[in-house]
């Protein structure tokens, strides 16, 4: 799980958006512009998938709290994937790909403030890259992926999570095992 969803899924997208912007608009949040129909579809599943969580978490229900909280991030890193700005900035399309990075970075804050209940230091570490302390709750998606406006300064944060390796596992299983007859 560190590996697959802490390293690759919320570390990669912390990791691949922060470089992304940084290296083609600077490190400040580009002009965000005009959403197009991935965004508002990605907002909409956000607003359903958001009150999804804070409902598991109301109920004391983690296993499932952790599980939406990972489908959150891996919706964020499909619509980074699907929005391509990539793509965008080689086909001279500038102010689209400005506008999904502005997304992506607004997101990435949005990760920071969910994950808080699970992951404090990682969020912490997030928005101290960010440069933000807004941690108010998204209870609109549409809002909370435009809290960092344009112009917004940030640096690309330290790497979040190191996966484990197959024997650093291994040896981890044999130390804390405890005793067979226990």
């Amino acid at each position: 799980s560190v590996n697959k969803d802490l390293a690759d899924v919320l570390g990669n997208y912390a990791s691949r958006t922060t470089k992304f912007c940084r290296s083609k608009f600077g490190s400040a949040v580009p002009e965000q512009g005009t959403w197009d129909k991935r965004a508002d579809v990605l907002a909409d599943d956000l607003d359903r998938r958001i009150r999804a969580y804070e409902d598991f978490m109301d109920a004391m229900e983690v296993r499932k709290s952790a599980q939406e909280l990972r489908a959150i991030w891996a919706a964020g890193n499909e619509f980074l994937q699907t929005a391509a700005p990539w793509s965008d900035v080689r086909n001279a399309e500038i102010p689209r790909a400005k506008a999904s990075t502005a997304l992506a970075l607004n997101l990435l804050r949005m990760f920071a403030v969910l994950s808080k209940p699970f992951i404090p230091d990682a969020s912490e570490t997030i928005m101290r890259a960010l440069g933000a302390d807004d941690w108010s709750w998204p209870s609109d998606a549409r809002a909370a992926l435009r809290t960092l406006e344009a112009g917004h300064e940030f640096s690309v944060p330290d790497n979040l999570f190191n996966k484990i390796s197959e024997e650093e596992r291994d040896a981890w299983r044999k130390r804390f095992a405890g005793a067979a007859d226990a």
